[in-house]
């Protein structure tokens, strides 16, 4: 995807911290892509992938406060960079110039009723 290296669970995962805003951290993350997607979605796959996005600049993460409820460890909050909004707006802008340039006879394809 050019100069925005995204695969495919990268960008869910980036626009699911984007849409939870200051609220996104590792569970919140997961159920709303399981609840979004219908899919379950791996601690460990996330754990990478925001690992990643946040190797690449597209995420930064801060450290919570202290709670009892996670045996004294604080969450770790993640939120959009500059760099990860841009890749954002690049992925959507690269879907939609694709979506627009198929051609009508495919546009008018009816899925089958079985």
């Amino acid at each position: 995807m050019g100069k925005y290296q995204l695969g495919e669970f990268e960008e869910i995962v980036l626009l699911t911290v984007g849409v939870l805003y200051n609220e996104a951290y590792g569970v919140s993350i997961k159920f709303s892509i399981e609840e979004r997607l219908k899919r379950s979605v791996s601690v460990g796959a996330l754990q990478s992938a925001l690992k990643r996005l946040e190797q690449k600049g597209y995420v930064t993460s801060r450290a919570g406060e202290v709670t009892n409820d996670r045996g004294g460890r604080p969450k770790r909050y993640f939120e959009l960079t500059p760099s990860g909004k841009a890749a954002i707006d690049y992925a959507r802008d690269l879907r939609n110039q694709l979506y627009s340039e198929i051609p009508q006879v495919i546009m008018d394809l009816k899925p089958n009723k079985s």
